[in-house]
């Protein structure tokens, strides 16, 4: 017997497609909305597919027509998509929408968005619960986006029980950016060493998709208002991942430690960078839905790997990661600048 009737929105994105899956094996009838109303060859064939810009006006309200019985939502944003959705509370039964632990700040105010700032990297509690102080809500960062978001969203109440789902560092198949492309990339290039801010011991809790599509599974099953963080059940280091990425490609690279910051060319940076851990506390998610994560980061990872691998095959990294050369530039594979490090580090050696 189906469970009812599930909306996902931003079906074909790195979460949406497990999301889709996960639904879908627990007993939903599941429809998988995107802007290009595709399909993805994993699912049942009994999903439905609808192509919809949530952005354009009364199409999300066109679209659902009499409504459903649980709106899933990886890709709101803002006040707009907030004010969407609780113009629909009286046709949507619950809802579990995607955040993001970006909103956390720490106790001098300090968080994802002062990273760049003079002593701006944030000292977050370990682990970090979702009961940590958050940013101030607003329309100009990522952060503040996502907080006005949350807010506006819990502020309906019982109108539109929603759970929301902080989301730490996403890894697997289909990410725009793979954290992991950073070694895989040095491993495929026959780089024999590598350099590590921070001693790399930098942790920046990741979550597997399947892992966030286990938390949607089950706050599906147990409607409610409700925050909650999202994250693997390990947070290993930065030297940890580099050292799985090599043991997945066969691959031997010598770690060089730099005890502080990277240096102005980005040498030593990497995507999870950090001088202070970012671990995230699971055991609300635990206790309130019953989570088990369903995957961990190595045994995840030769998956993640062999799509990254995929997707490079035969062209530039800045074609086939895009998103990440917006993000970071071309800093994150100089090698030019780091064998001159490298070069003054072995004379001072």
């Amino acid at each position: 017997m189906s469970k009812g009737h599930a909306w996902v929105l931003g079906a074909t994105g790195q979460i949406g497609r497990a999301a889709v899956r996960s639904l879908v094996e627990d007993g939903w009838e599941v429809t998988a909305a995107s802007r290009g109303g595709d399909r993805d060859g994993s699912w049942d064939e009994g999903v439905r597919t609808a192509a919809l810009d949530r952005d354009e006006d009364g199409a999300l309200a066109a679209a659902l027509g009499d409504g459903c019985d649980v709106l899933v939502d990886m890709v709101a944003y803002g006040e707009p998509h907030a004010r969407q959705l609780t113009a629909l509370a009286d046709r949507i039964g619950s809802a579990v929408v995607v955040s993001s632990g970006a909103v956390y700040e720490d106790d001098r105010g300090r968080g994802f968005d002062t990273q760049g700032d003079p002593d701006g990297a944030p000292r977050y509690p370990v682990p970090l619960a979702e009961s940590q102080a958050t940013v101030a809500p607003g329309g100009a960062t990522y952060a503040t986006r996502k907080i006005r978001l949350e807010r506006d969203l819990l502020a309906a109440g019982d109108a539109l029980p929603v759970t929301l789902l902080r989301a730490g560092a996403v890894h697997g198949p289909y990410c725009r950016s793979p954290r992991e492309l950073y070694f895989v990339k040095r491993a495929l290039d026959g780089r024999a060493r590598r350099v590590l801010a921070y001693g790399g011991t930098s942790r920046f809790h990741p979550v597997h998709a399947a892992n966030v599509a286990e938390l949607i599974r089950l706050a599906a099953r147990k409607p409610g208002s409700r925050v909650l963080n999202a994250a693997d059940p390990q947070a290993p280091t930065v030297a940890e991942i580099g050292e799985a990425v090599d043991a997945v490609l066969g691959h031997s690279a010598r770690t060089v430690l730099m005890p502080g910051d990277a240096t102005p060319e980005g040498v030593g940076e990497t995507p999870w960078s950090s001088p202070h851990p970012i671990v995230y506390d699971m055991s609300a998610a635990e206790r309130e839905l019953g989570y088990r994560a369903v995957t961990g980061y190595t045994q995840s990872l030769p998956e993640t790997v062999e799509w990254i691998v995929g997707q490079l095959a035969g062209r530039e990294w800045t074609d086939a990661y895009p998103a990440m050369l917006r993000s970071y530039g071309t800093r994150l594979f100089d090698y030019a600048a780091e064998d001159a490090w490298l070069e003054r580090y072995d004379r001072e050696a």
